[in-house]
């Protein structure tokens, strides 16, 4: 597996790994609060869902080869990973407050509290563990698509996203809790970069770019990308202390 393929792998198993660890905590809450039938029930009804439509437009788009394809699908990764490295950015100067897992879990019961009591067939459990797992997971899929047909062959992104769901649901059975200490903000940050060098390495190609070193140049471009959100997150700190 070229260099290529290993950061699209990489970007698709950290992506997958933090989108599948907040679908983990809404189940886990529904769970313990509804029966496990239903919400396990639903949570594997919207992955079937989600796998049968990656299934059917995947390939179709991974074998495509029109450059403009591949100059759409580079922009949307690039916007992609900017979204979520602004996100992480404004997280780590402290303009918006880090996610917390353990608080989504309590208020996910507590909104729960008043609903009618689960029978053995519970549709509020079900809903709710479809609806997260599809919201999740629809991130996820547009990665792992997106990186097929970016060209690092959907094999490497389908298998990232797989490993990631192996490990949340092994931790999950075996904590049966929020994934509360996970550095969720530091995992999306790497995911940020890791999407924001794919997007702007696949950008340059489909616009006739010929990048130094090939594939090999996707370390230099996350470095770089790497740097300048340290330097972001200093320069908006700096900003802040000022006022």
């Amino acid at each position: 597996m070229g260099t290529h393929q290993l950061s699209a792998a990489a970007a698709a198993a950290l992506a997958s790994f933090v989108e599948f660890v907040e679908a983990l905590t809404v189940i886990l809450a529904l769970g313990a609060s509804r029966g496990w039938v239903s919400p396990l029930a639903g949570a594997a009804a919207a992955a079937a869902t989600l796998a049968a439509a990656a299934a059917a437009f995947g390939p179709a788009l991974q074998h495509a080869q029109l450059a403009w394809l591949r100059l759409v699908v580079g922009l949307l990764i690039l916007l992609f990973g900017l979204r979520w490295l602004r996100k992480s950015i404004l997280r780590a100067a402290g303009i918006i407050p880090l996610h917390d897992e353990a608080a989504a879990f309590a208020r996910t019961r507590a909104s729960l509290a008043g609903l009618p009591a689960a029978r053995r067939w519970d549709w509020t459990g079900f809903a709710g563990a479809y609806q997260v797992t599809a919201l999740e997971g629809s991130e996820v899929a547009f990665i792992v698509v997106a990186v097929g047909a970016g060209g690092a062959g959907l094999l490497p992104a389908a298998a990232g996203a797989a490993t990631a769901l192996a490990a949340v649901v092994a931790l999950g059975l075996l904590l049966h809790r929020p994934l509360a200490r996970i550095p969720e903000n530091t995992l999306k940050c790497l995911v940020g970069i890791l999407l924001t060098a794919l997007g702007t390495f696949w950008t340059g190609e489909a616009l006739g770019a010929e990048w130094p070193a090939a594939d090999w140049s996707l370390p230099a471009i996350s470095l770089a990308w790497g740097a300048l959100t340290l330097l972001l997150v200093r320069s908006v700190r700096h900003r802040r202390a000022a006022r």
